[in-house]
């Protein structure tokens, strides 16, 4: 299972969770999040894949994004047509593109993504569609979900819902992005939180091997 961890940005901060054993760590580089980086950290790690979070932003700076944050991913949570996500994979990063998600017909406008990106991420459907709530959504609407590619389940995963991931099956299901509900304040991630998060989940993995 993927686990990603989103909305980084204290260098410090960064160089804890990165021991964790976490997979993606991620940057938020739209300017109305409080999570919003506007420059590089004092500390970037080497050793994990790094996603950059951008909505409806131009290609020239989600390139000059890529090449100062050494972004593997590029995660694109607005109206992003499946061409910019075709243009961007062809320059080596691979693309996750968010769906705000509420009911089942939420599902329909990822068919024009499925040629263009390696994951889709679904998250909580709000007011703004940019995601950030704090809340979750019925997972249940994804059984309506038959594409091709793998998602991510975001959108307010807390320390608690451990058990519930685990329970949750999908066959398309690669992993969890987490990010609000485990933090001190936006941008600043406990890392005891998340720590036992992650032992109960990669636990739990090892429990069902034996």
């Amino acid at each position: 299972m993927i686990i990603k961890v989103c909305g980084m940005r204290d260098g410090d901060n960064i160089r804890q969770i990165e021991k964790l054993g976490i997979d993606i760590i991620g940057f938020i580089f739209y300017s109305k999040s409080p999570r919003y980086i506007s420059e590089r950290p004092a500390y970037l790690p080497e050793n994990i894949r790094k996603a950059g979070v951008f909505v409806n932003e131009n290609l020239h700076s989600i390139q000059e994004k890529i090449k100062s944050f050494h972004l593997d991913y590029v995660q694109l949570h607005g109206e992003e047509p499946p061409e910019l996500c075709q243009t961007l994979q062809k320059s080596g990063v691979k693309i996750i593109k968010a769906f705000p998600i509420g009911d089942t017909d939420d599902l329909k406008p990822c068919i024009s993504y499925y040629t263009c990106c390696d994951f889709l991420l679904f998250d909580t459907r709000t007011s703004t569609g940019r995601g950030g709530s704090g809340k979750t959504f019925p997972w249940e609407i994804l059984d309506s979900y038959h594409g091709p590619v793998p998602f991510l389940l975001s959108g307010g995963i807390a320390p608690e819902d451990f058990i519930k991931i685990k329970r949750f099956f999908h066959p398309k299901f690669a992993g969890i992005d987490l990010n609000s509900r485990f933090e001190i304040e936006p941008g600043l991630k406990n890392a005891e939180k998340l720590k036992r998060f992650i032992d109960h989940i990669k636990f739990t993995d090892r429990n069902e091997q034996d």
